[in-house]
């Protein structure tokens, strides 16, 4: 099971991702955190702290993915089931290098080692944000990175089996099973 899930920050997204996770992962089998956030600020590592704290006692095995996940599994075991949160914070990663130099290709990359990723695991949650839908206009790099974003989000969207949208809380189920993810949302 291929599981894409887009929506606005902070709308619970990471939980429902937890949650299915736990509910499309096979007995006897791991399940992996694959987390992307680079700490840039106090902000970031307060969120990965909460985030660290929502997983305890849910059995996942944290793996630091910040750039290039493809190594990062190489040694797990590919019947278990993978969350990866997030592609947003992977791209900003690999866009944005350490110092200062830019990627503007990099979502290509990154769509492209998503791709491998769900060829190569049987179960996966993939968690991104919907940040390029208003209406501002932003400077040039920051919407090559928007654009960006949308062309992998479109691109997951496609190669999922279920893709859910979160928005104010509410989860919208547009391609995939309903009475699979039922239970979870």
């Amino acid at each position: 099971m291929k599981i894409f899930i887009s929506g606005g920050c902070k709308n619970g997204k990471s939980s429902l991702a937890e949650k299915l996770s736990a509910q499309i992962r096979k007995p006897c089998t791991p399940v992996y955190y694959l987390a992307t956030m680079i700490p840039a600020d106090s902000e970031d590592e307060a969120r990965i702290i909460r985030h660290q704290r929502d997983r305890e006692g849910c059995g996942f095995l944290t793996i630091e993915a910040g750039r290039d996940i493809l190594p990062s599994i190489d040694k797990c075991d590919s019947n278990g089931t993978f969350l990866l949160d997030s592609s947003t914070a992977l791209l900003a990663n690999e866009m944005f290098t350490i110092g200062g130099k830019v990627e503007p290709d990099a979502y290509k990359k990154v769509a492209e080692d998503l791709i491998q990723l769900l060829s190569q695991v049987n179960d996966v949650v993939i968690v991104s944000d919907y940040i390029y839908s208003d209406a501002i206009l932003y400077d040039e790099l920051t919407e090559s990175y928007r654009r960006g974003l949308a062309y992998i989000d479109k691109r997951m969207a496609s190669a999922c089996d279920v893709v859910i949208e979160v928005c104010g809380g509410t989860q919208i189920i547009h391609k995939g099973e309903l009475a699979m993810m039922q239970s979870a949302l």
